[in-house]
C-alpha cells in the first residue's frame, strides 16, 4: 500500500449512533453535522426538520425509521456517519448498519439510563465486535444520575465505563463539563449554540471531585501500557498522551468505553465526543480485514485493507430514488470505479456499477472511485440485494451475510382497481427489494395479497409509503399474527408419484422421516442417508426442493414448518422416472409425514418490560394475567418498578391503551420479539 493511501485510510472513521428510541441519536448527529460545517443550519427532531430524518414517516413521527448516512469532517479526520433507529420494528436496519461499522456511539438518557432496545442493540455491536464510546446525554433533565448510568452500564451491558469527564451539577443544575483529559471546566455558550465554549481552570472543589476518577483512568491505563504501570507504582506523574494511547488500546480491544456527557438539545458537550471519535474509535487499518469463504473450496480467505487489493464488498442496504435502486455497500479492501462489472459471488451473476455516489442523507455526490474502508452507494445493481458480497470474478469470496428475521404480523393487502394492484405488486416488489423483513405471498384460495413484517408501526410505515410515494390506493384488514408449525415426534413415510402431466407420464418415489430438531428455534435440516449410485443428480436436486416447497407451505394448519429434520432414506425410480416426478413424491412423502408427526402450531412471543410507578404495579400484574402472560422478573430502577414478561402476540393488540388506562397514562412499555414457540390454549 502506498503511503498517501495508508495515510487516508487512518483518517477514516466509520461509525455508527446506537441508542433506545428518544435517548437523543438523531439530536447528537444534527449537532455533529453542524459544528464539523456539513450543515449549515441545526434542524430539530420535535420539529421534524432534523437532516437524517430526510423521510416524511420520520418527520411525522420524531423517529428514526431507516439507517441515514452521511460524511463529514473533523480536523484531519473523515466520519462516515450511520444514524439508526431506535426503534424494535426496525432492529434490522441496526443489525446490518452494525455489520459493516468499525466504531460506534452508544447513547444513553441520563434519567432512563440504559433502557431495553439500548440494551439490545448494544449486544448487537458485541456479537460484531463493534469498539465503542458511550454519551450519557440529556443531563439537563430533570432526574438526570450520571453514575447510575455507568452502573447500569456495568450491569446491563457486562461493560467497562470509563468517564473521561464528570458533570458540574445535573438536571436544572447542570452547568457544564469538568474534562479529565484536559484538567478543565468546559463551559459551553448557548446563545452561539454550543459553537464557542470556554476552557476554564478547575476549582478547588472540582479537582477535589476529578482526583479519583482521574486515578482511575490512570489504572485502567497502567493495566495497557507499561510505561503508564512504571509511573504509576514510582509514584511518579502520568503522561497524559500516553493514557490517550493505553485508552485507545483498551478501546479497540473492547475491554473498556471511554465515557462522554453532555445535553445535544442544549449544545453542550458535541465536540469533546468528535474529539472521541478521533483519539479512540478505529480506522478500517485498526480492525481485523473482513473474513469471508472462497465459494469453491469453501476455505477461509480475506484481503489485506489496501485499495490495491482484489475487491470485496458487502451489501449491506438497498434503497429505491424515484423508482431507481441504489445499493450501499462498505469497501473492505479493492477500489471500484463507475461502469466496472462486478461478480455478485451470493448470487453467482455479473452486475455492472453503472455510477457511484456518497450520500448526504437524502442527498447524493457522484464520486469518482471508491476504496477500501468506504461505504458507498452503486447505481445500476438490479439483482444485488441486502447481504451479497461483490467482487472480481477471478478472486471470488463470500462475505458472512447479514441475520436473517422473520415476521411476526401480516395483514391483507386489497387495490381499489385491477389497475391499482398492478402498481400496488410493483410497489411492494420495490419495497421488498429495500426491506428484507417484509414478506409477500398471496393466498392460493382467495388470491389476498398478503403483507408480513415485525410489527404494526413497521407495516403502518409501509402502507403510508405505498399511498405517499407510489401513490396507490388500497384497503388494508387489520393486522393479524404470523403463525408456523413444528411437530412433536418422529415419523416416516413414502410418497409416490405416477401421472401423466402434458400427456408426458412421470413417476417418483420418495421415502422421508421427519424428526423434531433439539430447540424449536432451529432452522430446518435437509440430509439425504440414501443410496444415490445411478441417480442423476437432477433427480436429487428436484426432491430436495420438493421437501423444501412441503415445509414452506406447511400441510396439516397451513403455516411454514420449522425446527424440523428430514431425512431422504429412498427413492425409487421406474421407466418413468422424471424431476417432476420426485419433486411430487417429495411433497407427497413429507406431507403424510408431517401429519403422522403431530404438528403443532407455534405463535410469536414477545419480550415485554414495563416501567411504571409502584403505586401501580398491581395493576400492571393483573394486566399481564389476562393478557396471557408471565411474569419473569420485577426490580426498582430510577425510582419507578420495572415489570419483565413474556407474552403472546396475539394477546397484546391494544396493549398501549389498556397500559394507559389502568395506570392512568403513568406507565410506558418496550416489547421485542423473543421467538416462537408452541401455542398454548387459553
Amino acid at each position: 500500500m502506498s503511503k498517501a493511501a495508508e495515510k487516508y485510510l487512518h483518517r477514516v472513521r466509520n461509525i455508527g449512533i446506537i441508542a433506545h428510541i428518544d435517548a437523543g441519536k438523531t439530536t447528537l448527529t444534527e449537532r455533529i453535522l453542524y459544528y464539523t460545517k456539513r450543515i449549515h443550519r441545526m434542524g430539530e427532531v420535535h420539529e421534524g426538520t432534523a437532516t437524517m430524518d430526510y423521510m416524511p414517516e420520520e418527520q411525522e413521527r420524531g423517529i428514526t425509521i431507516t439507517s441515514a448516512f452521511t460524511s463529514c469532517q473533523w480536523q484531519d479526520k473523515q466520519i462516515n456517519i450511520i444514524d439508526t433507529p431506535g426503534h424494535v420494528d426496525f432492529t434490522i436496519e441496526v443489525e446490518r448498519s452494525l455489520r459493516v461499522l468499525d466504531g460506534a456511539i452508544g447513547v444513553f438518557c441520563a434519567v432512563g439510563g440504559v433502557e431495553p432496545q439500548s440494551e439490545t442493540v448494544w449486544h448487537q455491536s458485541e456479537r460484531y465486535r463493534v469498539p465503542k464510546l458511550a454519551f450519557v446525554n440529556k443531563m439537563d433533565r430533570l432526574g438526570a444520575d450520571f453514575e447510575a448510568v455507568l452502573e447500569a452500564m456495568r450491569e446491563r451491558l457486562g461493560a467497562r465505563p470509563l468517564a473521561l469527564q464528570l458533570p458540574e451539577g445535573q438536571g436544572r443544575e447542570f452547568q457544564g463539563i469538568i474534562d479529565l483529559m484536559r484538567w478543565e471546566f468546559l463551559e459551553f455558550d448557548i446563545e452561539s449554540k454550543g459553537e464557542t465554549f470556554a476552557h476554564k481552570p478547575l476549582t478547588a472543589e472540582q479537582e477535589e471531585r476529578a482526583r479519583a476518577w482521574w486515578e482511575a483512568l490512570v489504572e485502567a491505563a497502567a493495566e495497557e501500557d507499561e510505561a503508564v504501570f512504571e509511573a504509576y507504582v514510582e509514584g511518579q506523574p502520568v503522561d497524559t498522551e500516553a493514557v490517550k494511547r493505553a485508552l485507545r488500546s483498551l478501546t479497540l480491544s473492547q475491554k473498556a468505553v471511554p465515557v462522554y456527557l453532555g445535553s445535544a438539545l442544549k449544545y453542550i458537550g458535541v465536540q469533546p465526543v468528535l474529539d472521541g471519535i478521533r483519539d479512540y474509535l478505529p480506522s478500517p487499518l485498526d480492525v481485523p480485514p473482513a473474513q469471508g469463504l472462497d465459494p469453491e473450496t469453501q476455505h477461509p480467505k480475506s484481503f489485506p485493507v489496501a485499495a490495491e487489493s482484489p475487491l470485496s464488498a458487502l451489501v449491506f442496504k438497498v434503497t429505491m430514488e424515484t423508482g431507481r435502486k441504489l445499493v450501499l455497500a462498505r469497501l473492505y479492501s479493492g477500489a471500484i470505479e463507475p461502469g466496472e462489472t462486478l461478480y455478485n459471488a451470493t448470487q453467482h451473476i455479473e452486475e455492472r456499477a453503472a455510477r457511484l455516489f456518497t450520500l448526504h442523507a437524502g442527498h447524493k455526490d457522484k464520486l469518482s472511485q471508491a476504496r477500501a474502508g468506504e461505504i458507498v452507494a452503486l447505481a445500476g445493481m438490479r439483482q444485488t440485494r441486502t447481504g451479497d458480497t461483490l467482487c472480481r470474478r477471478s478472486d471470488p469470496l463470500v462475505l458472512e451475510q447479514i441475520s436473517a428475521y422473520r415476521p411476526v404480523l401480516s395483514l391483507a393487502l386489497e387495490a381499489r382497481t385491477t389497475k391499482d394492484e398492478e402498481k400496488l405488486l410493483e410497489a411492494l416488489d420495490k419495497l421488498l427489494q429495500e426491506d428484507p423483513t417484509l414478506f409477500l405471498q398471496r393466498e392460493e384460495d382467495t388470491e389476498q395479497i398478503i403483507l408480513s413484517g415485525m410489527g404494526e408501526l413497521h407495516l403502518e410505515v409501509v402502507l403510508e409509503r405505498l399511498r405517499r410515494e407510489y401513490h396507490v390506493e388500497l384497503r388494508a384488514g387489520k393486522p393479524q399474527v404470523v403463525y408456523q408449525e413444528t411437530i412433536g415426534q418422529p415419523a416416516a413415510a413414502t410418497g409416490v408419484f405416477d401421472r401423466e402431466l402434458g400427456e408426458k407420464p412421470h413417476f417418483g418415489q420418495v421415502e422421508v422421516r421427519v424428526e423434531p430438531r433439539r430447540t424449536r428455534q432451529s432452522d430446518n435440516d435437509i440430509v439425504f442417508t440414501l443410496n444415490s449410485d445411478g441417480l442423476p443428480e437432477k433427480w436429487l436436486d428436484a426432491a430436495a426442493k420438493g421437501v423444501e416447497d412441503a415445509l414452506q407451505s406447511g400441510v396439516v394448519l397451513g403455516y411454514p414448518v420449522h425446527g424440523v429434520r428430514v431425512q431422504v432414506t429412498g427413492m425409487q425410480h421406474g421407466p418413468n422416472g422424471s424431476e417432476a416426478g420426485c419433486h411430487m413424491a417429495a411433497v407427497s412423502a413429507v406431507k403424510q409425514a408431517l401429519e403422522a408427526a403431530n404438528a403443532k402450531l407455534m405463535e410469536p412471543i414477545m419480550w415485554v418490560e414495563v416501567f411504571v410507578p409502584e403505586d401501580f404495579v398491581g395493576d400492571v400484574v393483573a394486566l399481564f394475567g389476562s393478557k396471557g402472560g408471565k411474569i419473569e422478573n420485577m426490580f426498582d430502577r430510577g425510582g419507578q418498578k420495572v415489570v419483565q414478561a413474556y407474552s403472546p402476540l396475539r394477546s397484546l393488540f391494544g396493549f398501549s391503551t389498556d397500559l394507559r388506562s389502568s395506570t392512568q397514562g403513568r406507565a410506558t412499555f418496550v416489547m421485542r420479539f423473543d421467538r416462537f414457540d408452541v401455542l398454548e390454549k387459553n
